[in-house]
């Protein structure tokens, strides 16, 4: 049985600094094209890149990578460049 102070709600926090990056729905880009970006620049394979294609169509967003800030805003900087809309949450 752990005892109370085994537990420290500071090391819990430290320890969870994941964060999510999110592809948001628009108008204006294909799915062959986000599917190719997504496949380059997050390295998703094929299957990965359509279905968080298609759940971003259907639902307006899809988190499609998931880690500390720091890893994901290269990609969401890259993604930007090709004109898909990613915000990191």
């Amino acid at each position: 049985m752990k005892r109370s102070q085994d537990f420290s709600p500071k090391a819990h926090y430290t320890r969870d600094k994941k964060k999510s990056l999110y592809l948001i729905n628009d108008e204006y880009n294909t799915f062959d094209h986000v599917i190719n970006c997504l496949v380059t620049i997050c390295e998703h394979d094929e299957l990965q890149a359509v279905q968080c294609a298609i759940l971003t169509h259907y639902k307006g967003s899809c988190e499609i990578a998931i880690g500390e800030a720091i890893d994901l805003i290269p990609l969401q900087e890259d993604l930007a460049l090709y004109g898909l809309h990613v915000e990191i949450l």
